[in-house]
């Protein structure tokens, strides 16, 4: 199951009972990622989304992942940071969001007010980074400490770790700007970081190639994820999760996911748009080990069985996949009495 953002996180940012309904009746998944969730307060960008930096917020994913693990399924938590995609509503003491480069994208946050306009962020002092990779490291140690089985680095999304690596949001002059080596520094110090703390089998990283998202781009994604793949492959990482394409569903070049699993070496797991059949086709092509399933697993939380059985999915209401509460969040219906005679046959054959 991809990480969905949903917004209903309690008060505090801290999750609670309904959200571990949530996960809990998706825990067929077998493995789970969990939404986005801020490392710091710096790091939020949108109303409602939960943190993994306080006391009370680990104590909310504590009920979620042992959930997850009673109805027999496993969870990592996907450490965030916004970057410049936020508000001074969210940041401490009304500041400006940070990012790489002083560059403001084009957009409106979702406020406790509404949409507002994104500001200007302010650019990180070279100095201020390292606090960073260590909210990260501090992230993955609090996820351990909350139930989760690993964690996943968001490096996707025109978040800030994206907004580092691609030369349209990076412009810095030191040592984590400039040439592709210098713009993947920062990732590459916050997987050191997070692996130092909870272990690379226990730790996936989030890229995305060709995603718009987030006013993200960069004028040669190719090389610039040739060489992240290749710089990750000797961490001895847990897997590598790849978004192919661009989540809006726009056209992009065409693009060697291929090559990225190659020089990967690792266990990959695709995601975007994927019905069975194109799952199907991308583990045969052998471009990727697993696949994510991300809006469906929202409408259908027995996605599993309704693939295996090839039974209709679900469609989503799209009007209640923020905020709320119960209604588009725990309330879809469990696929009812289908069909079993096929399973029950093959049963018996496999039992003699």
């Amino acid at each position: 199951m991809a990480p969905l953002t949903r917004s209903r996180a309690g008060p505090g940012n801290t999750p609670n009972e309904l959200n571990a309904l949530y996960y809990a009746q998706r825990a067929s998944a077998g493995l789970i990622i969990s939404e986005a969730t801020q490392i710091s307060p710096q790091g939020q960008g949108y109303i409602s989304t939960p943190g993994i930096h306080s006391a009370e917020q680990i104590e909310g994913w504590k009920c979620a992942t042992r959930a997850v693990h009673v109805a027999g399924g496993r969870i990592v938590l996907q450490l965030w940071h916004v970057g410049r995609i936020s508000h001074p509503s969210f940041q401490p003491g009304g500041a400006a969001p940070i990012a790489p480069s002083a560059i403001r994208p084009k957009g409106q946050a979702f406020t406790a007010k509404g949409f507002q306009p994104i500001p200007t962020p302010r650019a990180l002092e070279t100095c201020e980074i390292p606090g960073i990779v260590e909210q990260y490291a501090q992230g993955a140690r609090n996820a351990m400490a909350a139930g989760f089985d690993g964690v996943e680095v968001h490096a996707a999304n025109g978040y800030l770790i994206d907004q580092f690596l691609r030369d349209q949001t990076n412009k810095r002059t030191d040592r984590y700007g400039g040439g592709i080596e210098n713009r993947s520094r920062f990732l590459m110090e916050v997987v050191d970081a997070v692996t130092a703390a909870v272990g690379a089998r226990r730790t996936g990283v989030r890229i995305s190639p060709q995603n718009t998202q987030s006013d993200i781009s960069d004028s040669d994604p190719q090389t610039l994820f040739n060489y992240v793949a290749e710089q990750l492959s000797g961490k001895g990482l847990a897997y590598l999760h790849i978004i192919e394409g661009d989540t809006s569903g726009l056209a992009v070049p065409p693009f060697d996911y291929k090559n990225l699993k190659r020089l990967f070496g690792g266990l990959v797991v695709a995601n975007n748009g994927f019905d069975k059949r194109r799952a199907e086709e991308a583990i045969a092509d052998g471009r990727a080990d697993l696949i994510a399933f991300g809006k469906s697993f929202i409408a259908n939380p027995d996605l599993v069985i309704r693939l295996f059985l090839d039974a209709p999915l679900a469609p989503v209401n799209r009007e209640t996949l923020y905020g709320g509460s119960v209604q588009g969040y725990t309330d879809y219906p469990i696929l009812g009495a289908a069909t079993p005679h096929a399973c029950y046959h093959d049963t018996e054959r496999a039992w003699g």
